[in-house]
């Protein structure tokens, strides 16, 4: 029964892959990471990052730290003559501030993590829109992360979507990189379309 089972799906991926080929199914790949480092300045992201660090989190927990020790001062001295109320929610936003800081470097992570994605969007946004520019232009109809692709492979190097992307950005690609595409290019295959120069200039 299973190597029946094993049959029909094996026939069925064939199925489909012919259906595919047939269909004429164009495939990119695309790095993200790639095209960020790319960008000028995209290096100021790191300073900002470390700036961050020490001038907001650091600060934040000095401040949490001597919060907490003036808060349970308080309380071991007041909390025997506090109402049954003010006790109870005394102690639990201490309880909140030891959790905090006990979990620090998981909370400036996280604090980290979104301060980077706040940071990188703008980029992000402009990649994101080229991208579907080159997609469209291009015809692809299935784009894959750079890094879903086996090592074993070797795709077109004029499916490197990353490369369009630079281009139609007009972001500085390493010699080597711009050589491989002009060759590749002049093999046969159709090479990027150039960026149109600006309305009015020559």
């Amino acid at each position: 029964m299973k190597k029946f089972l094993f049959v029909c799906v094996a026939f069925a991926a064939v199925t489909l892959f012919s259906n595919s080929a047939s269909a004429q199914v164009k495939i990119g790949y695309f790095d993200e990471q790639a095209a960020l480092s790319l960008f000028p300045g995209i290096a100021k992201i790191d300073t900002l990052l470390n700036s961050y660090r020490l001038d907001s989190l650091q600060e934040e927990y000095k401040y949490n730290v001597s919060d907490f020790q003036r808060r349970d001062s308080i309380f071991k001295k007041d909390s025997a003559t506090m109402p049954a109320k003010a006790r109870e929610l005394a102690t639990r936003e201490l309880l909140q501030l030891r959790y905090k800081l006990v979990n620090w470097q998981e909370y400036s992570q996280q604090m980290e993590q979104a301060k980077y994605e706040e940071l990188v969007n703008p980029y992000r946004e402009k990649l994101y829109a080229a991208v579907q520019e080159v997609v469209s232009e291009q015809k692809y109809t299935l784009v894959l992360k750079a890094e879903t692709i086996s090592p074993y492979a070797r795709p077109n190097l004029l499916d490197n979507i990353t490369i369009r992307v630079a281009q139609k950005l007009k972001l500085p690609l390493p010699k080597d990189i711009e050589d491989a595409w002009k060759a590749a290019a002049g093999s046969g295959s159709a090479p990027a379309k150039p960026a149109a120069k600006p309305a009015g200039k020559g």
